[in-house]
């Protein structure tokens, strides 16, 4: 069974790619690892963190991790329409986690901020999953 974390991944990669508002702003741009040659606007995933759920009669996850917005239009509303795009395509999303149940997804919080090269706006977007092993 792979890490609750990385099959938790492969879902929002394939949902954030399967949603129509998301691919009308970057196309199949999201990534794990940023290409150098990839144009902008793009899709990132960030940081993540784990931590044990036990329950009485199950062992779960939850997990928190960061989608990352980024965008070079002039000021912030492609960033905060992507980061809208992102938020209505993951929040209590029913996502198919290969070896697991996904309890819940739910968005933390959203910030939007230019990134220092002046360049640059982001939109940072964290989410917490509870997750159950399905055997």
């Amino acid at each position: 069974m792979a890490s609750p974390s990385l099959a938790l991944q492969g879902a929002v990669v394939a949902a954030l790619k399967a949603a129509t508002p998301v691919s009308a702003l970057v196309g199949a741009r999201v990534y794990d690892s940023v290409p150098a040659s990839s144009p902008f606007p793009y899709i990132s995933l960030g940081d993540g963190t784990m931590t044990l759920d036990e329950g009485q009669d199950y062992e779960g996850e939850n997990v928190a991790f960061t989608v990352h917005a980024w965008s070079r239009a002039t000021g912030f509303p492609e960033a905060k329409n992507l980061a809208w795009a992102i938020k209505q395509t993951l929040h209590g999303a029913e996502l198919t986690v290969l070896g697991y149940h996904l309890v819940i997804i739910a968005l933390v919080d959203d910030t939007t901020f230019r990134d220092p090269d002046g360049l640059t706006s982001h939109a940072a977007l964290n989410f917490r999953a509870e997750l159950e092993p399905t055997s």
